[in-house]
């Protein structure tokens, strides 16, 4: 059998076709310019310039006077207020993935009603408070006489100028957003692969392990890290039960009262140098996690 396979050349100018579309084509695609994307690097270029000019501003006497800057950042209080800050903050954060991650499953596959509102405001509650108001909450419940401060401290666990405030305290700022972010990832999960294995005869938990918390642990891992840096950048959460012992934040207030600008600000330059690296590291860490999941 005789087959006709359509042309592709371009129809001859009598016909009213381009004799050089390609070229036409080519020429104008060089000179294309998305003025959309410029507009919007330009926008956020304005707002990272922010932080950029802020940073800069301090590096810029910091590094003025450099010997003063290491022996600032290599004291023995300030290595141990930022491995206090880091460690307490993993704390917290190891705390939220046991207790966090089973409630943002809830969340994430109840239905919506009226109780399920309630407790996702209940959730969000420290972001929208007053970072003092959240401190006095803390401090209110896990004070000596507080409702769970009072039997705690009967069998030896302290919270007031102690360790384990600091760690509830971080761990209730951090909360609304690791939950928050885990449940994103939970709900972008497909229902129905959870149905097929239940229907192979895996059970919940099962099925949770071996399904849903896979295909969401990117959202995990960003949960975390996004709570592991609210808990160490928090202050007045902190110093209303736990003064002592210092973390980075407080170190830096009472060497601001104490000592005055200079050696604050060389804490803080630290600090930001330190705290920079590390997230850098955890954010590069994101590329070789959830691959396999990724879904238009």
């Amino acid at each position: 059998m005789k087959t006709e396979t359509l042309s592709t050349d371009p129809l001859p100018a009598e016909c009213g076709g381009d004799i050089r579309p390609a070229t036409r084509w080519k020429g104008h695609r060089g000179r294309y310019v998305d003025w959309c994307t410029i507009g919007f690097c330009i926008l956020g270029a304005l707002l990272v310039g922010i932080t950029v000019l802020a940073i800069a501003s301090m590096a810029s006497a910091e590094l003025a006077n450099p010997a003063h800057l290491i022996e600032v950042a290599t004291s023995s209080a300030v290595i141990h207020a930022i491995l206090l800050t880091f460690g307490a903050g993993a704390n917290a954060v190891l705390l939220l993935v046991l207790f966090g991650t089973p409630l943002a499953y809830v969340l994430a596959r109840a239905r919506p009603s009226r109780f399920k509102g309630i407790v996702e405001s209940i959730v969000d509650i420290p972001l929208i408070l007053p970072h003092t108001v959240a401190g006095l909450l803390v401090y209110l419940l896990f004070m000596r006489r507080g409702w769970l401060g009072a039997p705690l401290s009967e069998i030896g666990l302290a919270f007031e100028d102690a360790y384990p405030g600091t760690v509830v305290a971080m761990l209730f700022v951090a909360s609304p957003f690791y939950v928050n972010t885990v449940r994103e990832g939970f709900e972008k999960v497909p229902v129905h692969l959870e149905n097929v294995a239940r229907t192979l005869g895996a059970g919940t938990f099962t099925t949770f392990r071996t399904v849903t918390l896979p295909l969401s642990l990117r959202h995990v891992y960003s949960g975390a890290v996004l709570a592991w840096g609210r808990a160490i950048g928090e202050f007045a959460g902190v110093v209303m039960i736990a003064y002592y012992p210092f973390i980075i934040s407080t170190l830096i207030y009472y060497s601001f009262t104490t000592d005055g600008i200079n050696t604050s600000r060389s804490i803080a330059f630290a600090v930001i140098l330190i705290s920079f690296g590390v997230f850098y590291l955890l954010r590069r860490m994101t590329r070789f996690m959830g691959r396999y999941d990724d879904r238009v």
